[in-house]
């Protein structure tokens, strides 16, 4: 298998920018085109465990656009093949001082594009010394 092909690189990469740009400016419309329209899809948040697309969409519509800044760090994307991948970031947010976000997203390639079928977006204290 081949690991990291760089135009399969530079395609998730600016997927995954397009996801974090629209997640920032609240561009619900992109954040919904970006997760796969699926009863298997996934999203575990922070105080929420979403399965399936509508769930997802139904969260995003009803989320506060209030505090979503955020500075990433840290970020690792990886591909396998042609047609999966997974992005890994840290983030941080000036409202919570002390703490760390951490997001992890499977992202597949189907015919209509790049599509995310699983997220996990967690927060913890920030460990010493990093």
């Amino acid at each position: 298998m081949d690991i990291d092909l760089s135009d399969v690189l530079a395609e998730v990469t600016a997927q995954f920018q397009r996801y974090e740009k629209a997640l920032v400016s609240n561009d619900v419309a992109v954040l919904d085109e970006l997760f796969r329209n699926d009863p298997r899809t996934l999203r575990y948040g922070i105080g929420e465990n979403l399965y399936g697309y509508e769930q997802i969409m139904a969260f995003r519509a009803a989320r506060s656009p209030v505090g979503l800044m955020r500075k990433t760090d840290k970020t690792v994307i990886t591909t396998y093949g042609r047609d999966t991948a997974v992005a890994s970031t840290l983030f941080y947010r000036e409202s919570t001082p002390g703490r760390v976000g951490r997001q992890m997203q499977t992202w597949v390639r189907f015919p209509e594009g790049w599509k995310i079928v699983a997220a996990h977006v967690s927060v913890i204290d920030e460990p010493k010394g990093q």
